[in-house]
């Protein structure tokens, strides 16, 4: 592609986007261009590119070289976001509502939740800037997924994963986020400016949909506290009066409620008028769906309530109930975890992929199921985003059961990320990702095109599939330049299974 293209992302192209509604921020979301606008070409990567500072040196700096924009640096330097020094920038941790650094704004929310002793596992942080708040809440055993929209100027999102954070480009605006219903114990909103009670309170109503029973939401800056924001922060109090949260703290211009555990006490009369949706409303439904005006029902299949599902980490190999509610479920489950176990040894031990190496810290399955491989990835430095295609079964509630993250999406177009984001891609079954769509939408050079877009420079893939389908990746795989060898399955494995294992040149 031209050299100019350097940071292209088709669904989230600004120059695209800017002729679209601005209502709700509609403009704002992913628009992908039509087939025929699509460019089919190689990102280079930007003069001076140098292969990403390893984990976990990433998290406190990356190359200058690899993302040269200066603008959140400039801008933010002073809450310590992130500096420019020689040929790096480093991240001191700072936020806008923690200068002070994301350590001790985590000792703070610690005062009132409990981050320590795996009760918290997943967290969803909304506008999440540099995602040094994610970065931080690693060692405590909690995985963030963090998001925030395409900024043309400020690459919020591509320094998070260039820093070896989980992130993810969306814009919470007219449809609901790509995430499962109850996915997340923790929801935290920093200055995020989300505007939670406009719009019959669509946005809280949303955050609600996303918050596991029993979970904390945090909201830290306007309109808590805030100076001239007085009616907006009684509106947001009474959102979540209606929708029956416990406040559990207000400090200073930060703010933390417990979600209730059951659907008791919406239907009586409340200030907002909300009501719950009907029993045909599935709270699931999050690929381009429109956000809806009422509350969805807790009353999920199996029990996903913060203090009954396990802790962290033995709620990674224990069934969730979403998994034993599905036909044959337990078997299923327990047949897939060992699988993974297997194949994954495989892969290190006999295909010399460099997992469990420094090489490899942001990890993608674009065909995840149950998020087996990620689950036997757990021992190694890495984080995975778990795809669930968006046409095939959701079985995305059971990954973040496990405390795992993901996102549903539909393979027949581009990923909401930057280029050179992820360090290994991993897909069994690629033919299968084109299921249910007609035949001239989808094809698999436009999917390896997109899959070099998003791999690193040296990056690995590895697929998965029949023989003769591993034949036609292999084909691509030399027109898109990268170094292929094709292996035999593992020698227990049944099916007719080739592995192709890929280097981005």
């Amino acid at each position: 592609c031209p050299a100019d293209e350097v940071d292209h992302m088709p669904c989230e192209d600004p120059r695209r986007n800017s002729q679209l509604s601005r209502e709700m921020n509609f403009y704002r979301e992913r628009h992908c261009p039509p087939v025929e606008d699509t460019h089919l070409c190689l990102i280079p990567p930007p003069d001076g590119y140098k292969i990403s500072v390893r984990w976990p040196q990433s998290l406190h700096k990356i190359w200058h070289a690899n993302m040269p924009h200066d603008k959140i640096a400039d801008r933010k330097g002073h809450q310590g976001w992130m500096k420019k020094e020689g040929e790096h920038f480093i991240f001191p941790g700072g936020g806008t509502m923690f200068p002070e650094g994301a350590v001790q704004y985590i000792e703070k929310l610690g005062q009132y939740i409990p981050i320590k002793g795996g009760v918290l596992r997943t967290a969803l942080d909304m506008g999440c800037g540099v995602a040094s708040w994610g970065g931080y809440l690693l060692k405590e055993g909690i995985l963030t997924l963090s998001f925030a929209p395409r900024d043309s100027h400020k690459a919020q999102i591509q320094f998070a994963l260039e820093r070896g954070v989980p992130a993810f480009v969306a814009m919470l605006g007219t449809r609901r986020l790509p995430y499962p219903a109850f996915s997340f114990d923790l929801v935290h909103c920093s200055r995020c400016l989300i505007p939670f009670t406009a719009y019959n309170a669509s946005y809280f109503i949303e955050v609600n949909r996303l918050l596991r029973p029993g979970g904390y939401l945090v909201i830290s800056g306007p309109p808590v506290q805030w100076a001239k924001q007085d009616k907006e922060w009684a509106d947001l109090q009474a959102v979540a009066r209606a929708l029956c949260y416990e406040l559990i703290a207000v400090d200073g211009n930060t703010v933390i409620w417990k979600k209730p555990a059951g659907d008791l006490c919406l239907p009586n009369q409340n200030e907002y008028g909300l009501e719950l949706c009907d029993e045909s409303d599935d709270p699931n439904d999050a690929w381009y769906f429109k956000l809806k005006k009422c509350v969805s029902r807790t009353s999920v299949k199996g029990d996903c309530t913060i203090g009954t599902i396990p802790k962290w980490p033995d709620r990674l190999t224990k069934a969730p109930s979403r998994a034993v509610h599905m036909k044959n479920g337990l078997d299923l489950f327990d047949a897939d975890t060992r699988r993974w176990v297997r194949r994954v040894a495989y892969y290190k031990n006999s295909l010399n992929v460099k997992l469990g190496t420094p090489a490899i810290r942001n990890v993608m399955d674009m065909n995840a199921f149950f998020g087996s491989f990620a689950a036997a990835l757990m021992p190694d430095p890495v984080w995975v985003m778990n795809v669930v295609p968006a046409r095939k079964p959701s079985t995305l509630g059971v990954i973040y059961d496990r405390g795992l993250i993901g996102v549903y999406h539909d393979w027949c177009e581009p990923f909401s990320t930057y280029p050179r984001s992820y360090d290994l891609i991993h897909v069994a079954g690629i033919e299968s990702l084109k299921l249910g769509s007609s035949k001239n939408r989808c094809n698999l050079v436009d999917l390896m095109v997109e899959m070099d877009r998003i791999l690193r420079p040296e990056g690995t893939v590895i697929i998965r599939d029949s023989p003769e389908v591993i034949d036609k990746v292999a084909r691509v795989a030399l027109a898109v330049r990268w170094l292929v060898t094709i292996h035999e399955k593992e020698p227990e494995s049944s099916g007719r299974e080739k592995i192709l294992v890929a280097t981005k040149t």
